[in-house]
Parts: C-alpha cells; sequence; structure tokens
C-alpha cells in the first residue's frame, strides 16, 4: 500500500499486488512430472506477499525478506540437505546463489548482465515455460552420454582382452578402438 500525497494533503492511497506469471502452475506441474519434489522461492520481498504467490503457485516452500547473503546461505544449506540443486533468479541480488548452486539459471530477458553472466543457463525471453522442457532435455543429455561411456568402456575391455589372448594383435585392437 502507498499513500501519495502533495504536501501535507493526502491525495490518495494505492494498494499494488505481485501477481504469478500466467503459465507458472502449469510448469509447477511438469516439473514435479518430473520428479522435482522440492520447489523453493527465495525471494527478498514481503514474506506475507512471498507466502500468498508461493501458496497461488504450489510451491513446497518459501523464505522471504533475504538478503544476497541470505539466499547464498539458504542455497548452501539446501544444497547440503537435498544434494544438487537449480536456483532461478534475474537480478544483481541473485547472482550470488547462482553461481553457488549446481546450476544457475538466469531469466535473460528481463535478467540483470550480473545474473546472466554468474548463470550456467540463461532462458531467453522470460519463459519459463522452457524450464521443464531443459530438465527433460539435461536428462536425456546425461542418459545418452552414460550410454557412450559404457558402450566405449566395454569395447576397450573387449579388445584388451582378446589382445591379451592373442586373438587380435596389438596394432589391429588399436585401429579397431579407433
Amino acid at each position: 500500500i502507498m499513500i501519495v500525497s502533495q504536501g501535507e494533503k493526502i491525495l490518495g492511497i494505492l494498494g499494488l499486488a505481485d501477481t504469478p506469471r500466467a503459465n507458472i502452475n502449469g510448469v509447477m506441474n511438469r516439473l514435479r512430472q518430473l520428479g522435482i519434489e522440492h520447489l523453493v522461492m527465495l525471494t527478498g520481498d514481503n514474506s506475507d506477499v512471498a507466502g500468498n504467490i508461493a501458496k497461488q503457485v504450489g510451491l513446497t516452500d518459501v523464505q522471504a525478506e533475504l538478503m544476497p547473503e541470505d539466499k547464498l546461505n539458504t542455497v548452501k544449506s539446501l544444497q547440503q540437505k537435498y544434494g544438487s540443486i537449480a536456483m532461478i533468479g534475474d537480478g544483481v541480488n541473485d547472482a550470488p546463489a547462482l553461481a553457488t548452486a549446481t546450476v544457475g539459471i538466469a531469466m535473460g530477458g528481463a535478467g540483470t548482465a550480473v545474473a546472466l553472466e554468474t548463470a550456467d543457463v540463461a532462458l531467453m525471453g522470460d519463459d519459463l515455460g522452457k524450464l521443464p522442457f531443459a530438465v527433460g532435455l539435461s536428462r536425456a543429455s546425461r542418459q545418452i552420454i552414460r550410454q557412450n561411456l559404457a558402450i566405449s568402456i566395454g569395447v576397450i575391455a573387449l579388445l584388451i582382452l582378446t589382445s591379451v589372448l592373442g586373438i587380435v594383435q596389438l596394432s589391429a585392437a588399436v585401429v579397431l578402438h579407433e
């Protein structure tokens, strides 16, 4: 609530309210479907306002009225509790926590230069709807990398075994490996 005055005369009272992004409930649901259980909001805003927004979008926890160092300490404690975490932010106040999180994600369109420089990933256009896609893509990429490593190690083990047993000459094993 803001009071507008000119000198001693009160001209009016304005009431403002933060509202969640239009598609945020769907994003939170898709993240839960991907197995993300803990969705926490860290904000410097008033705790009543933050609690109201968190309730509207279905977050599991909210920590409000945080200074940048408080966000950083909270990210560290969440990492100790849950292991790998991702943090989304857009401001200078988020930069230390973005840098500390396992994966820092900056909102590209409205994000400050410091947040964009610090983050590991930038969501261009400020579309949080892309976040579940990015999570799914990263998980699929990790699975492919693991498969490739397993196949590579298997081929190397097979070539070593056949070389030691004399089935394949060492020079041929090197060529096959390549």
